[in-house]
C-alpha cells in the first residue's frame, strides 16, 4: 500500500504543479515483542516520548532468544537506530559493558550478530545496554518534552488516556430471610379482621 502511494506521488504531484517529494523507506523492523512491530502492541515498542524507567521496562520485557538473531527486536533496534544515531554523532559504536571483562565494542552490526550468534553476546548483556544507549539518546527530547507544558496538552489531546468506566453495582434483594433484614418493613400488610 505504501509503495502505490509513493509511486502515485512521484508520478503525480509534480504533474498537478507540485515539486516532487522526497521519501524515507526504512525496512520492516522486528517489535520487541518478536515478529513485526505493532502500534496497537504497547510492549512491541519504544515511543519517543516514553520515560526512561519505561524504556527500560519494556526493553528488560522484551523477547530476545539466545544465539537468535532473526525476529530480534533488540538487535534491529542497534542496527537500524543506534548505530546509524551514534554514526551521525560522529562515533559510530554500540558499547556493552560487562562486569569482569573488557566492554564488547561494535561499530559494524555483522560483528554483533556473529557475537551473539556465538553465545559472546547474551540477551542478559545487550539488553542493559541498548536500553542504556537509547535512554541516552532520547535524553534530549525527553527533557523538552518535560519542560514544555504546551506540548504535554497536545500529547494529551492528540492521545487521551483510555476512559476507564465504573461498574455500577447492582442492589440485590436479598428478601427478609437475611441478617440485619428490616423485618417489618419487608413484611406484607396483614388482612385486617
Amino acid at each position: 500500500m505504501a509503495n502505490g502511494v509513493i509511486i502515485a506521488a512521484t508520478e503525480w504531484l509534480p504533474k498537478l504543479g507540485y515539486r516532487k517529494r522526497a521519501h524515507l523507506i526504512t525496512p520492516m523492523v522486528a517489535g520487541l515483542s518478536g515478529g513485526k512491530m505493532s502500534s496497537s502492541v504497547e510492549d512491541s515498542k519504544i515511543d519517543l516520548l516514553d520515560p526512561p524507567e519505561a524504556v527500560s521496562k519494556k526493553i528488560r520485557k522484551s523477547e530476545a532468544l539466545p544465539r537468535v538473531v532473526e525476529n530480534n527486536g533488540i538487535i534491529a533496534m542497534v542496527e537500524f537506530v543506534l548505530l546509524p544515531a551514534a554514526d551521525l554523532a560522529g562515533k559510530k559504536e554500540f558499547r556493552v559493558e560487562r562486569r569482569d571483562d573488557e566492554p564488547l565494542i561494535y561499530t559494524d552490526i555483522q560483528k554483533l550478530k556473529d557475537d551473539y550468534t556465538n553465545d559472546i553476546l547474551t540477551p542478559q548483556l545487550l539488553k542493559p545496554a541498548a536500553a542504556e544507549a537509547l535512554t541516552r539518546l532520547m535524553a534530549p527530547i525527553h527533557k523538552a518534552y518535560v519542560e514544555s507544558a504546551e506540548w504535554q496538552e497536545i500529547t494529551l489531546k492528540a492521545y487521551p488516556p483510555p476512559v476507564v468506566k465504573k461498574k455500577e453495582k447492582k442492589v440485590k434483594d436479598k428478601g427478609t430471610r437475611h441478617p440485619g433484614a428490616n423485618k417489618e418493613q419487608d413484611l406484607p400488610e396483614r388482612p385486617k379482621a
